[in-house]
C-alpha cells in the first residue's frame, strides 16, 4: 500500500512540472505589447513614429536596436562582420516548418515478403526545418537593411 506520504510528494513534484512547462511557455510568447508594458522607459525613449511602427510590429530603416528588439524580440543569432573600418551586426530571427512526411520503407525482405523497417527512412514525428524567418543588419547602430518572410 503507497503512504500518503509518498502521494503528496508525486502530487508535489507533477505540480512543479506543470507550472514549470506553463511558466516556459508563457515567457517564450513575447509579444512587442509584452516588451512595451514591461519596458516602458525603452518604448518612451522612441520618436513618435517609433512607437507607432513598434506598435504595430513593423521596423524600418534607420531604426535603433533597441526598437527593433521591442518590436522583433531577440534574435536566436548575431553575426558581427568587421570589414575594414565598418563593422555591422546582422539579426536573424529563426522559425521553424513541419512538412508532412509520409513513412518509407527500405527494399522488400525476400524471405517474408514485407518491406525492411530502416529507423533512417522512418520517423512518427515530422521533420521541422529551420529557416530565417526575419534578418534585420545594423551599421553604426541603425538598420540598414532588413528582411522577413511575408504571408501569402
Amino acid at each position: 500500500m503507497i503512504s500518503s506520504r509518498h502521494e503528496a510528494s508525486v502530487f508535489l513534484r507533477a505540480s512543479a512540472l506543470v507550472l514549470a512547462t506553463g511558466a516556459l511557455i508563457l515567457t517564450s510568447c513575447s509579444t512587442p505589447q509584452t516588451r512595451i508594458s514591461e519596458h516602458p522607459d525603452l518604448y518612451q525613449s522612441l520618436s513618435p513614429r517609433d512607437q507607432a511602427l513598434v506598435s504595430q510590429g513593423q521596423i524600418r530603416a534607420g531604426m535603433s536596436p533597441t526598437a527593433v528588439w521591442l518590436t522583433w524580440g531577440s534574435p536566436d543569432r548575431k553575426i558581427v562582420r568587421n570589414l575594414g573600418a565598418s563593422r555591422t551586426e546582422t539579426w536573424v530571427y529563426i522559425y521553424y516548418a513541419t512538412y508532412p512526411y509520409y513513412p518509407c520503407y527500405g527494399p522488400w525482405d525476400p524471405y517474408f515478403g514485407a518491406p525492411l523497417y530502416y529507423p533512417f527512412y522512418y520517423s512518427d514525428i515530422p521533420p521541422s526545418i529551420p529557416y530565417p524567418g526575419k534578418v534585420v543588419t545594423f551599421a553604426k547602430g541603425r538598420v540598414m537593411a532588413f528582411q522577413y518572410l511575408a504571408s501569402h
